[in-house]
């Protein structure tokens, strides 16, 4: 039976071999804890019991106070930063952002990056085991919203000793997860950094995600979610769905640079008949066919689900000032020009929302041609922005660290 990743609780390694960058958080292991239940999900039904596997990097100082969660986006996991062994090719997801000098730095911050309850890296999800039929959950795991991941992430800082976080960060999906963290756990937040991100999808958005879902569900192997009992795979299905996704989160400018109308095979000359291929869909190809022998089809359904249900405003009578005026948080949020999936326009409204509620924000929007992605690829203003609004943060928390010293001092 196909199994996306299994993980067992583990220690973090310490040191960090010498052929790795210096500027890395080295060699890293996930770790994972089993909360017990009863944990009631936003759909009304209850987990037993649940798993969250993460990676932690740097040191989580004597008062607890300087921890930095990283919330991932759609098919995000915990390896957020360094590698897992020397041979590794690539390094966590975020890695150019996260580490010793870099803008969450891990000699001032204690960073937690999870896999979310639904996930298939290891946390349980639709390729977990149903306690209740001994087989894989696949299509009966219950549907998830954002404030069931940020639920989870609360009682994983409890299980860490983290009353109250440092910073809150998230891109994407991960954004709206810090958005969420704000407004339900206000005193357990000092700052929330949302980056290329939106109080709730466009229909457009909400309509790609659809296509998506239809791609996979259409493979004659999807059997109506249940692949993993009967040991067969959507892998079609699901690399069309990520060539769709993947296409929204580029841009045209960004595509036109990187590939053009160059061939990959083939030829127009006049007298040849011969199949042409370009780049472009070579390269759509191949992100289809990495992602879909490394993710699951079901969670990919229930994630792009969350996507589409969520809507900060919704429950404050669809009123984002209303929503944001139970936040108690510093707020830094960014955008990017080329961003279309996620326009500035959303960071926008974010920003105009939280002025009204008199909830103190700083915003960037960032010059780029890479579209959506560019909130994981390396871009000097955005790295500069972001590294001094944490830097910020970093003096803030040192400046709580003194208070908290002073008032321990004897009268």
């Amino acid at each position: 039976m196909r199994k996306i990743l299994t993980t067992e609780a583990q220690p973090p390694q310490k040191g960090k071999p010498t052929g790795l960058p210096a500027n890395s958080v080295g060699i890293v292991e996930p770790q994972s804890h089993t909360f017990p239940g009863p944990f009631k999900l936003a759909c009304g039904r209850v987990l037993d019991e649940y798993t969250l596997v993460y990676e932690t990097y740097g040191t989580l100082n004597a008062d607890k106070s300087n921890g930095v969660l990283i919330c991932h986006a759609l098919s995000g996991h915990h390896h957020a930063a360094g590698y897992h062994s020397e041979n590794d090719k690539r390094p966590g997801w975020w890695d150019h952002y996260i580490g010793p000098g870099k803008p969450i730095d891990t000699d001032k911050f204690f960073v937690v990056a999870l896999n979310n309850l639904g996930g298939c890296h290891g946390s349980t999800g639709p390729t977990s085991i149903n306690p209740e039929t001994g087989k894989p959950w696949g299509p009966d795991f219950p549907p998830l919203r954002a404030r069931d991941w940020v639920h989870s992430q609360a009682q994983l800082a409890d299980h860490l000793g983290i009353q109250q976080w440092a910073a809150v960060v998230g891109g994407s999906l991960g954004g709206m997860q810090a958005m969420r963290w704000a407004l339900e756990y206000p005193e357990r937040l000092r700052h929330c950094v949302v980056i290329a991100s939106a109080m709730k999808l466009s229909a457009q958005n909400i309509a790609f995600n659809e296509t998506a879902r239809q791609a996979i569900t259409s493979d004659p192997d999807f059997r109506d979610g249940r692949y993993l009992e009967q040991e067969t795979l959507p892998r079609h299905g699901l690399a069309v769905a990520r060539m769709i996704g993947h296409i929204t989160y580029l841009s045209d400018d960004g595509l036109g640079k990187k590939f053009g109308r160059e061939l990959r095979s083939g030829t127009f000359e006049q007298g040849v008949e011969e199949l042409v291929e370009f780049q472009v869909q070579s390269y759509l190809r191949y992100q289809g066919d990495t992602f879909s022998s490394s993710f699951d089809p079901n969670t990919y359904i229930l994630m792009t689900r969350a996507l589409d249900y969520f809507d900060l405003a919704r429950e404050y009578e669809d009123d984002p000032v209303k929503a944001f005026s139970n936040a108690r948080c510093k707020f830094f949020l960014v955008s990017f020009t080329s961003d279309w999936r996620f326009a500035p326009e959303r960071s926008r409204e974010i920003a105009d929302a939280l002025m009204h509620a008199n909830i103190p924000v700083s915003y960037a929007e960032v010059e780029s041609p890479m579209g959506h992605d560019a909130f994981l690829l390396p871009n000097a203003r955005y790295e500069n922005l972001f590294a001094a609004y944490m830097n910020n943060v970093a003096r803030e928390e040192n400046g709580v660290q003194s208070a908290g010293k002073k008032s321990e001092v004897p009268a």
